[in-house]
């Protein structure tokens, strides 16, 4: 809970303390943090199993917090808030009610194992949940998200491309590490320097995406960089053991960067178009969003690694078998999002810089 507050209140103190002329520049700063730790994670992570124990994983948050905790007092500004609305009490039970009905319902076609009529119920219940809150917030005067949002065509196109287009590459934290490790043979701290790659190339993309965006506008560089995204999900599934160590390196690179580039160019293009007064609800829904198909990403590829349950029956010949046709299902599924993209206006091909 306390992470999840935390993301969109730092987004928030962004979009109200600097021009949105500014949003590319500063968004892909502040979101360098968000993409080391996901990706570092596993380095430290497999360094600190192998060589201490699993428990450092979790003492070292301690120091983390207090950092954390003393970086917002001295250097976060106090900056006023809007107007107060009244808390929307039935729309967040309504919208909480149905993302964690879907979430269980995905997550019962993987780990859960449950059977599929149950799923089939989860899910409908689920999309009843959002439908009913969907109708209730259309009536009142604050709702907890707004459906007046999805008006701004730059932001209704960022949301739902940020779904789909993380639903691939959420599993990246997820199957990569399983891959190296279970697939590969590879030592938890072996499987951990080899994530390296993706978060250097990762920082490396921030510091091109404004140029990039600014030269060929969003939506060439959504579109043409979720497909070059799933194409590389997908083509992981060409990956074994005679692979060269170095190509390994060099591909998770390039995937790393693309990954990078194409958050940057998501989160901008869904809040660039906001103006101050559906900022906040603007970029929580796209919190909410962004966790919700990270979820479901793992989930999908959870749901997915169930090839691997076929290798026992003899119809998949390896467990690498398995992570490869997993791996090409993810990439499938990541190129979908440039459809959506593709919705966007030409003109929104110079909005970083206006």
């Amino acid at each position: 809970m306390g992470g999840a507050l935390m993301l969109p209140i730092g987004r928030l103190i962004v979009l109200r303390a600097y021009p949105r002329s500014e949003l590319v520049r500063i968004m892909g700063f502040i979101t360098v943090p968000g993409l080391l730790g996901p990706l570092l994670g596993p380095t430290l992570g497999g360094w600190m199993v192998e060589y201490l124990s699993w428990h450092w994983i979790f003492l070292l948050n301690i120091p983390v917090g207090i950092l954390g905790c003393y970086a917002v007092k001295h250097f976060i500004p106090d900056l006023p808030g809007g107007g107060r609305t009244r808390f929307d009490g039935i729309g967040f039970i309504l919208f909480g009610a149905a993302m964690v009905l879907i979430t269980i319902a995905l997550e019962g076609l993987g780990e859960l194992n449950l059977p599929h009529m149950r799923v089939v119920l989860l899910l409908f219940a689920g999309m009843g949940c959002l439908a009913a809150y969907w109708l209730r917030a259309g009536h009142i005067e604050s709702p907890l998200f707004a459906p007046s949002l999805f008006r701004t065509r730059t932001f209704a196109v960022g949301i739902l491309g940020n779904l789909f287009a993380r639903l691939g590459s959420g599993a990246l934290p997820f199957l990569i590490p399983l891959l190296l490790q279970v697939a590969l043979g590879y030592s938890p701290s072996e499987a951990g320097m080899s994530m390296l790659p993706l978060a250097a190339a990762g920082m490396f993309a921030k510091t091109v995406a404004r140029w990039l965006i600014e030269h060929m506008g969003y939506r060439l560089i959504l579109t043409g960089n979720t497909l070059l995204l799933g194409i590389l999900l997908a083509s992981l599934a060409l990956v074994d053991v005679q692979t060269p160590y170095w190509v390994l390196l060099v591909h998770l690179g390039l995937l790393g960067a693309v990954n990078s580039l194409q958050f940057t160019a998501m989160n901008t293009v869904t809040l660039i178009d906001l103006d101050d007064a559906s900022a906040a609800s603007g970029n929580s829904l796209l919190s909410v969003v962004a966790q919700l198909s990270l979820s479901l990403g793992v989930a999908s590829a959870a749901a997915l690694g169930g090839f691997s349950e076929e290798v026992a029956t003899g119809e998949l010949s390896s467990v690498l078998e398995a992570f490869q046709l997993t791996f090409l299902s993810v990439g499938v599924l990541a190129m979908f999002a440039a459809g959506i993209f593709l919705q966007l206006p030409a003109k929104e091909a110079r909005v970083a810089t206006t």
